[in-house]
């Protein structure tokens, strides 16, 4: 019988309440997959180096994975990301993958939350499910990562995604892109919004929540927002924690493709 592994790669986060959200779509990819053994990879070193220094827990990069799962005789390797957009983290993963496409009899990738347009519209229309019900005063905001890759579109095809499904007053904004804040903060004054509900649009509601989001600094989105008049309600939940999230990730997982 074939050795069979399945290799789950996420950012990573050094907020172990959070990490909680990497762990549920962990667990919904080993249920669907039953004949892998599983193993856990983060992209991100500094991360990693944290919580080995802080937990004592060493989590391998992608390619230490690789190298650890070759030596030890395995023929597949099923490896799925749970980063959300194709951007700069995907494509470092793919990066450490493709030295080992001969390295193993199989070696797939599956791709990240947001790849076709079904899957822009599958999210969006869960998350609406997962929100209250808004008062002709209130919007939804949800902060994403953003990036310099040209990946970055994504959040404004996320809030595109929002206007199909009929949702007039969810907004997108990211922290290290456009849209950024003052993108949000103009389409709030012109709907005449007075109270404000912020969410990640992350998989875990990680440093970047509690701290650029939620945290109580004058420079977060809260406090930003609150000195503008608003009134705010926070939801610190990952995109991780939601079932209608696990199952993309478990629909990409099976359509996995050779790394080439």
């Amino acid at each position: 019988m074939s050795k069979k592994a399945l290799m789950v790669v996420s950012f990573g986060t050094t907020y172990p309440d959070a990490r909680r959200a990497i762990e549920n779509l962990e667990e919904r990819l080993c249920a669907a997959f039953p004949g892998y053994d599983f193993y856990r990879a983060f992209t991100s070193r500094m991360v990693a180096r944290k919580i080995e220094r802080e937990e004592g827990v060493y989590i391998p990069s992608p390619a230490e994975l690789l190298e650890q799962l070759a030596d030890a005789g395995y023929e597949e390797v099923r490896c799925q990301s749970l980063h959300v957009i194709f951007g700069q983290e995907y494509e470092k993963l793919m990066e450490q993958l493709r030295p080992f496409g001969g390295r193993f009899e199989r070696l797939l990738a599956g791709e990240p939350l947001l790849w076709d347009t079904q899957d822009y519209l599958r999210l969006t229309a869960a998350l609406l499910e997962e929100m209250p019900r808004l008062a002709d005063d209130e919007a939804y905001v949800f902060m994403g990562h953003g990036t310099e890759h040209p990946a970055n579109a994504a959040y404004a095809l996320v809030e595109n995604c929002f206007r199909y499904h009929g949702a007039e007053r969810v907004y997108v904004g990211t922290v290290e892109g456009f849209p950024h804040f003052d993108y949000v903060l103009a389409r709030l004054n012109k709907r005449e919004v007075t109270n404000v509900h912020l969410a990640p649009l992350m998989i875990v509601a990680g440093d970047h929540a509690q701290n650029d989001l939620a945290g109580e600094e004058e420079d977060s989105w809260k406090s930003r927002l609150e000195s503008e008049g608003y009134g705010v309600e926070i939801h610190l939940t990952g995109l991780g924690e939601l079932d209608a999230v696990g199952d993309i990730f478990v629909d990409h997982c099976k359509q996995a493709q050779p790394v080439a």
